[in-house]
């Protein structure tokens, strides 16, 4: 029986080997458990302090250790004894065969109920399979691996212990670097104490020397199968089984992944997608995995994986990881042909704006060898507001359909009517002839037309794929004349579109409810019937609107959850963005102020580029910011929006966005707020849009008091005057500036109070009825709002200010 005396760490003079600073939480948990003398199980990735801590916290006293690597069954039979004994069984993912496994269940159940013991239990892997039965039958204290980060403060201590003090700044980059775990913090004073220099080399030179670590204290104990799975799948950022088995060529990848499981908390599983399981390799350990494969692959069988993963990736219609994949195994002709099959569809449900750099590295001569290239690099211009490639690229390829013939002319042409359709510059006043010409184009099989997307997934049909807001004028009578001809050249684009159109036109101009009700509910069948379900989306938002402006935003809320489930089954990802930029909108009116601040995470940064795909979510995040107090954001955004709408003659947008900068340059006392109310109220009148303003309420309520502009329908000011009153009086709070209070809901302040406590992630979840993801997200959004890096900051900010 082997006894371990470990010296306990004295305060003062301390050698190198001694400095340790004991984290908070896990020391509170382990008081805690001593006290109750309820078994321990402590767990984290190798070299986040386990073992030292388990060291440090028992000091003097005497106790048994063992590692379960070389655990003999025998050396844990205690005689009875009148004094505690304390038993630490560490290293328990080393425990390989299910035959040791179930000898060492059956000694640990017998420890756990002795009273003259303490048991204390160490791994790498959360609660492992194997001993839960215990675990249920016999409560432990699970200290975690995230009880082991040191706080800002502790990190401090640390480094003050080797003689080392930082700036501000540079310890902001340590805390960021070391995320508080242990032996990465060790190695950093190790060469910060030598007097090396903290710059990029020297960060550089210390994620290696971890990677160094890992690979001859950990993986170098796995068996070589283990390290090969890992090794291989590393090269994607996460996967499921069928992924795993196309890069590994596996057949056995679940029984691989329950081995990694086991081995430690290395691998994390993420969510589940229909029905999938996800997976995630650490970062740490995924760019460790990565140098090896560098280091041992040959270069032929690096690109099979990165092949194999980028045919998986095609197969399921992700693009911008296919091209990943096949960019890092060199094969052109994969790229160019996914590029092609990109530039097949419309905007809306192409990845044109992510696979820019793609586009736009390919040589000219490439791009000229495909009629779907060169039509796709002119709408791919346009979107990048580079309205004259977009139109040279638009000339190159009309001088190529003049030289063509037979079926290529025919899709040359096809391309050429889409392009004069679908460019945004182009603007919709010509629009009408184009779409005459269009069908009878069709009509004789002259052309084939792209799919097109009159929506560009947004909840609308006047302000979508194009602005139509002159078409409003004559709404009813260009539903007569062209409707036809628009179901017909649109194809399935067209179902439910004409009642549609005229239900929004008819809302945004207040017209009767009635009729607005009724013709949202023809064209929402139209579209079920055959159609797409982006003119579903259009009619929920009608509904959503009409909703709100009855004082029923619960109403609202509750059509755009279920279109959300539907959503999720058969819309693209550019749809459910923008659908749930519309909740957050919902979310204002209702005063759900936490969501809409949570919702910032998500948002488009419009700081690194200005994606003109992103419009709604913009304007919804410029709302944001009005409710945040953020007036400067809120003009920089406003400024780029309004630039844009006037390249591509986007009306609806020019008045929208002057409105905003309105109630902007009111609440910063900018004098110039009134000269762009009346601008928008103004072209607004032109079109009798009474929506356009009235929606946005309380914020612009007293403005229109206060205004001195002159109507020329007086009607039309009435109807503006009342409604904006009704929704004024029904949601009060709408876009009025939140305390710092309000910006955390209710769920967040909960979770610093149980922080404060010392609960881990894991009883809070259970505490709260949350899951651990929830938790976890909830903890980013606290220490970004508090600008801190770590629970125990978080708390310590919480109660300067008052929040718990």
């Amino acid at each position: 029986m082997k006894e371990k005396n470990e010296k306990h760490i004295e305060s003062g003079l301390q050698t190198e080997e001694e400095f340790y600073i004991r984290p908070r939480i896990a020391n509170k948990k382990m008081r805690s458990a001593q006290s109750l003398f309820q078994t321990v199980y402590l767990y984290g990735i190798s070299g986040c302090g386990k073992t030292a801590f388990i060291r440090d916290f028992l000091g003097k006293r005497h106790y048994h250790y063992y590692s379960a690597e070389q655990l003999n069954e025998a050396e844990l039979d205690f005689a009875l004894s009148e004094k505690q004994l304390i038993v630490v069984i560490d290293d328990l993912q080393q425990l390989r065969t299910d035959e040791l496994r179930e000898t060492l269940i059956k000694k640990i159940e017998v420890l756990a109920r002795r009273q003259d013991v303490w048991l204390i239990l160490s791994g790498r892997s959360r609660m492992p399979s194997w001993l839960l039965s215990v675990y249920y039958r016999r409560v432990f204290t699970v200290i975690e691996e995230e009880d082991f980060v040191l706080s800002e403060t502790e990190m401090t201590n640390y480094l003050n212990l080797w003689g080392v003090t930082l700036a501000e700044e540079d310890f902001s980059k340590v805390a960021g670097l070391t995320k508080g775990i242990g032996i990465v913090l060790r190695l950093l004073a190790l060469e910060l104490s030598a007097g090396r220099p903290f710059d990029t080399n020297h960060i550089e030179r210390m994620r290696n020397d971890f990677w160094d670590y890992l690979e001859s204290h950990v993986y170098d104990q796995w068996e070589m199968e283990i390290q090969e799975f890992l090794i291989q799948v590393s090269i994607v950022e996460e996967f499921d089984q069928h992924l795993a088995e196309m890069i590994t060529g596996r057949s056995d990848v679940e029984r691989m992944i329950s081995i990694a499981e086991q081995l430690g908390n290395f691998m994390m599983f993420k969510e589940a997608i229909g029905g999938k399981r996800i997976y995630e390799i650490r970062l740490a350990v995924r760019h460790s995995m990565r140098r090896r494969l560098l280091r041992t692959y040959q270069k032929e069988r690096r690109e099979r994986l990165y092949y194999n993963a980028g045919l998986y990736y095609e197969l399921e219609g992700d693009t911008p990881n296919a091209l990943k994949m096949y960019e890092a195994c060199q094969d052109t002709e994969r790229i160019a042909g996914l590029l092609i099959s990109n530039a097949r569809k419309n905007p809306a449900s192409g990845h044109y704006y992510e696979l820019r750099q793609y586009y736009l590295s390919l040589p000219e001569e490439k791009i000229r060898e495909s009629i779907e290239l060169m039509a796709g690099m002119s709408m791919l211009q346009s979107m990048l507001l580079n309205i004259e490639e977009s139109e040279r690229w638009y000339e190159e390829l009309k001088r190529m359909e003049g030289t063509l013939s037979g079926s290529t002319k025919k899709a040359a042409k096809g391309q050429l009517v889409y392009l004069d359709i679908g460019l945004p510059q182009r603007g919709s006043s010509a629009l009408i002839d184009i779409l005459k010409n269009a069908c009878t184009l069709l009509m004789n099989r002259n052309i084939s037309l792209p799919e097109f997307s009159v929506t560009s997934s947004l909840p609308s049909m006047l302000n979508g794929g194009k602005d139509f807001c002159e078409w409003s004028r004559r709404d009813r009578e260009l539903a007569n004349s062209i409707g036809k001809i628009l179901e017909l050249t649109l194809g399935k684009y067209g179902k439910g579109l004409l009642n549609l159109a005229v239900a929004e036109s008819s809302l945004e101009k207040g017209e009767d409810s009635y009729e607005i009700v009724n013709l949202t509910n023809k064209g929402m069948m139209q579209a079920q019937a055959g159609g797409k379900i982006e003119q579903c989306f259009v009619a929920a938002g009608i509904f959503a609107w009409l909703h709100i402006l009855n004082d029923h935003a619960e109403d609202a809320r509750e059509i755009l959850q279920n279109f959300h489930q539907k959503a999720e089954k058969e819309g693209s990802a550019k749809l459910i963005s923008n659908l749930e930029a519309l909740q957050i909108r919902i979310s204002l009116y209702q005063g759900k102020t936490a969501e809409a601040l949570e919702w910032m995470g998500l948002a488009p940064k419009e700081e690194l580029e200005f994606a003109t795909m992103e419009r709604f979510r913009y304007l919804t995040k410029v709302r944001v910011y009005l409710l945040m107090g953020r007036y400067e954001k809120a003009v920089n955004l406003l400024q780029r929006i309004l630039y844009y709408a006037d390249v591509m003659h986007r009306t609806y947008i020019t008045m929208e966005a002057r409105l905003l900068l309105a109630i902007t340059q009111y609440r910063m006392g900018d004098g110039k707020w009134e000269e762009n109310l009346q601008k928008a109220l103004t072209q607004a009148e032109s079109y009798h849009f009474v929506r356009l303003i009235s929606r946005e309420g309380a914020a612009v309520n007293r403005m229109l008091k206060e205004t001195t502009w002159k109507c020329k329908n007086p009607s039309y000011l009435k109807a503006v005057l009342t409604e904006t009153e009704k929704i004024a009086l029904a949601y009060p709070g709408y876009l009025k500036q939140v305390t710092e209070e309000a910006s955390f809901s209710e769920n967040a302040l909960k979770i610093l109070k149980l922080q404060a406590e010392g609960l881990s992630t894991t009883e809070i979840a259970g505490e709260l009825g949350l899951k651990v993801e929830n938790v976890k997200y909830h903890n980013k959004q606290n220490f970004k709002k508090l600008g801190v890096n770590s629970k125990t900051a978080a708390v310590t900010e919480a109660r300067k200010r008052k929040l718990i």
